[in-house]
């Protein structure tokens, strides 16, 4: 039997793949001492893991600056945003459409009604003052990705301080997709942590997945200082569901700081390299702070660049999008040299 599942970036299994820009995973790969965790991780994996993650929540407390007891540890992101819809069992939710599909997917499965607020494209995919009418009282629950997958584009601080008191008003839980967060310049003007101790109707979601590229490991966590709902979570998910090496990996992969900074150099440094060149082939290339761009396209220019043994993100299965919209990740000079010499080759066969 074949399952259906949404369709992502990453899909290497399928077809032979020479360079994977369709998934936003750190060009530096996973840092050496991490990879020797995990390692050891295995070696160690006769036992049953840690249900409490306790040395990983510990790390993360410290790092993070948040409370242990407010810290919650899962399978990857996608299982705590699954976690969080059976937990909650909201009956209506807030979407920002275009967004990551596993929102919309968690909520469906436990029967919720989905209602989207358009990004617009003539305001360049940002969101608007309007969003807080959108926020009324018969929701249970809205989700928000900071910076916004796929478009990459943030939101101002202030615009979220009020988006969390318009829900703390409507009795309506905000939960903010941070996954990408600590690749801004400026992570720390974006978050939301500090709001966290005292609204216990936000919840935030992290992962290690991108930026210490770990997504076959599975490790996400979140902060929340609503106990009931975190027990609730814990109690929608089977036991050790976060195993021996992805503990081990994450607890080593928060002290590497000088990594994290060399990764967030050379991402600023490629990113505005790509734009520049996406924009010189003649595409709408779209303002990310991210590890990807976003950018707007000739309609076949996925399957072009498939042919070609290049794996880019067709985005028009994104609610809210149409053809011709593509996410791609940023990579290293060498591969980015290449990645346009063929997007270059595949426009002028077009032309």
């Amino acid at each position: 039997m074949v399952i259906n599942k949404h369709k992502h970036g990453g899909d290497i299994y399928s077809q032979e793949v020479k360079m994977d820009y369709s998934a936003n995973i750190n060009p530096l790969g996973m840092p050496k001492a991490v990879v020797q965790a995990a390692y050891e991780g295995i070696l160690n994996s006769a036992n049953y893991p840690d249900i409490y993650c306790g040395k990983l929540r510990e790390a993360l407390s410290s790092q993070e600056g948040i409370e242990k007891d407010h810290i919650i540890c899962g399978n990857g992101a996608a299982e705590l945003i699954f976690s969080l819809s059976a937990a909650i069992k909201p009956k209506k939710a807030l979407l920002a459409a275009p967004g990551f599909a596993e929102y919309e997917q968690a909520l469906r499965v436990n029967g919720c009604e989905v209602v989207y607020y358009l990004l617009s494209e003539e305001q360049g995919f940002e969101l608007q003052e309007d969003y807080l009418e959108a926020i009324t009282p018969d929701l249970d629950l809205l989700f928000l990705c900071v910076p916004n997958n796929p478009t990459g584009l943030t939101c101002p601080k202030n615009f979220l301080d009020q988006i969390l008191e318009k829900c703390r008003i409507c009795g309506v839980w905000m939960i903010v997709d941070e996954c990408f967060n600590d690749f801004l310049d400026d992570a720390a003007a974006y978050t939301m942590k500090k709001e966290i101790a005292s609204n216990d109707h936000l919840f935030i979601l992290k992962a290690f997945t991108k930026l210490y590229a770990m997504a076959g490991l599975r490790l996400g966590y979140g902060f929340c200082s609503n106990q009931a709902l975190l027990e609730k979570m814990t109690e929608t998910v089977q036991p050790w569901n976060v195993s021996i090496p992805a503990q081990m990996a994450g607890t080593a992969a928060l002290r590497e700081v000088g990594f994290v900074e060399n990764s967030k150099a050379l991402i600023r440094e490629e990113r505005q390299y790509l734009s520049f060149k996406l924009k010189e082939l003649g595409f709408k290339v779209y303002d990310s702070s991210a590890n990807f761009l976003f950018f707007y396209g000739q309609e076949n220019l996925a399957q072009e660049c498939k042919k070609l043994g290049v794996l880019i993100r067709d985005c028009s299965n994104y609610y809210g999008l149409k053809a011709g919209y593509f996410r791609i990740a940023v990579r290293t000079h060498k591969e980015n040299e290449e990645l346009i010499g063929i997007m270059q080759e595949i426009v002028n066969t077009q032309n």
